[in-house]
């Protein structure tokens, strides 16, 4: 799973992304790839008007060197102004396809019925390449308009250099080598970066927690500041140094195609000037065009690198999460009760944590009846919160199966079965919103239901913590916001009790 071969092919992958992005503003993408078109033309005549130019000059044809001299101007005007508007325009799609794309992913990994892919390091390290990319996936749609220019401004320029001799259209060919260079770099430089992306996730996790406030107070009790430092220095190497290796090898070979291309260059301005014995306009044409030429196969192969870099791969992480959290889905043909009749049980279940073998829970049989109350004690250790996560559907059994009613658990909607349970677990998170909403949650359709949310302090015994704030239920948590008020642990407990207790009538409530 490291290794990027078991990911959604190539061309399938970058269509739904492309897709993706014309689905968000198809407005918007239609007009930012005309003007990139319109953009490219104007300028890649420049080298035209520059022949036409110097052969009014040198045949004394005024009406000629007017007419080079308009294309000139009208050439860099519109170049420019073109230029300006299409920026502009392609800025407002790529925020728009940015909110589309990020808000995507955050719905595909939130969609995930189960946590399981969150303690697995191999699944770990692909989510973690995948964040760095959809940030600057946006970015590949403006890339793709780019590069379209760019091919655009090439062809007009290859058929300038071939109305001058067809020999010339060679010129073009020793440049295939920088473009193959290009297409190949990112891919080696990637699979580099993901043979290493667990070290570089450890040294993320290292610098937070050594620049982060909640471990801030046992790093400086502890003294293991300086040992963090080395520790994710080491860290770093082991991610970058092969990466750097990969880095300077593929740029040699990079290298060594522009050199090939230089010489070409150099060679095809001998030819026209003393071979061809040319008259000065073409070989003014020859000189601007190749110098234009290889700023245009710069410019398409920087692109087609960006895109083969941030387009193939990145698109590839996206509908391999795409295909990831649709096939979590399935199978769910089975509707949650909403009362019980026979009740839950546990048949034979037995389960491990992902990445282990060891049996947290080893062939329990365990029956919850409606309406009563059960209590699970046992040692620290012993799976009582496992239980407890695999009743919520968070983990699949690895063995046995859990019925509700007679009908598996497993082939529930998750989000259906959820909608039916309440209940607060000892690794609660700290909302820090409003006090109203870090209660609120626990029962959406009820967020603003300020008289649901005072009942909920009520039954979780969290009245005294609220008497205690200022603005009461309206007093924003967490001291890192304007105002925000920093809570005990108990005092957090005792609001996460309330949250669970926003439902009134779940199915199952659960207390851990």
């Amino acid at each position: 799973m490291s290794s990027t071969d078991d990911l959604p092919p190539a061309l399938p992958a970058m269509w739904r992304a492309l897709k993706r992005g014309y689905e968000a503003a198809p407005s918007l993408l239609s007009v930012s790839l005309g003007l990139a078109l319109a953009a490219a033309l104007p300028d890649a005549l420049l080298a035209l008007w520059f022949k036409l130019l110097a052969d009014g000059v040198l045949g004394g044809r005024r009406g000629l060197v007017t007419t080079a001299a308009v294309g000139l101007g009208v050439s860099a005007a519109a170049t420019w102004f073109l230029r300006v508007i299409s920026e502009r325009t392609q800025r407002r799609f790529r925020d728009q396809v940015t909110i589309a794309l990020e808000s995507h992913v955050a719905w595909l990994q939130a969609s995930v019925a189960t946590v399981e892919h969150h303690e697995r390091p191999v699944y770990l390290d692909r989510l973690a390449m995948l964040r760095n990319q959809v940030f600057v996936l946006d970015h590949m749609y403006m890339s793709l308009f780019t590069t379209c220019g760019w091919v655009l401004r090439l062809g007009v320029t290859v058929a300038l250099l071939v109305s001058i001799h067809p020999a010339l259209a060679l010129l073009a060919a020793f440049a295939l080598p920088t473009v193959l260079t290009s297409t190949w770099r990112p891919g080696v430089e990637r699979a580099a970066e993901e043979r290493g992306a667990s070290a570089n996730r450890l040294a993320r996790h290292l610098f937070d927690v050594a620049t982060t406030a909640p471990p801030g107070k046992e790093v400086r009790v502890t003294r293991i500041g300086a040992r963090l430092v080395a520790q994710r220095r080491a860290a770093w190497e082991r991610w970058y140094g092969p990466v750097a290796q990969a880095r300077r090898r593929s740029a040699a070979w990079h290298a060594l195609a522009w050199a090939l291309f230089g010489a070409a260059y150099v060679g095809a301005v001998v030819f026209v000037a003393s071979v061809l014995a040319s008259p000065p306009g073409a070989v003014l044409l020859v000189l601007a065009a190749g110098s234009r030429l290889s700023a245009y196969i710069g410019g398409t192969v920087g692109e087609i690198g960006f895109l083969r870099g941030i387009w193939l791969e990145g698109s590839r992480r996206l509908a391999w999460l795409e295909d990831y959290a649709a096939a979590q889905s399935r199978g769910a043909d089975v509707p949650a009760p909403d009362r019980l009749g026979d009740g839950i049980r546990f048949e034979h279940v037995s389960f491990a944590y992902p990445g282990t073998e060891r049996l947290v829970l080893d062939d329990v049989d365990l029956r919850l009846a409606p309406g009563s109350v059960v209590a699970i004690v046992g040692e620290n250790g012993a799976g009582k919160t496992t239980l407890v996560k695999l009743l919520c559907r968070l983990y699949q059994p690895t063995k046995g199966r859990i019925l509700v009613d007679g009908a598996e658990l497993a082939r529930m909607p998750p989000a259906t079965w959820r909608s039916r349970l309440a209940g607060a677990f000892q690794d609660f998170f700290r909302f820090e919103f409003r006090v109203r909403h870090t209660v609120g949650v626990g029962d959406l359709p009820r967020l603003d239901d300020r008289p649901a949310v005072a009942a909920a302090v009520e039954r979780g015994g969290a009245r005294d913590v609220v008497r205690q704030l200022a603005a009461g239920l309206e007093t924003q948590l967490g001291s890192t916001w304007p105002e925000g008020v920093e809570l005990s642990f108990g005092q957090w407990q005792k609001l996460a009790l309330a949250r669970g207790f926003m439902r009134e009538r779940p199915l199952v409530l659960v207390l851990d």
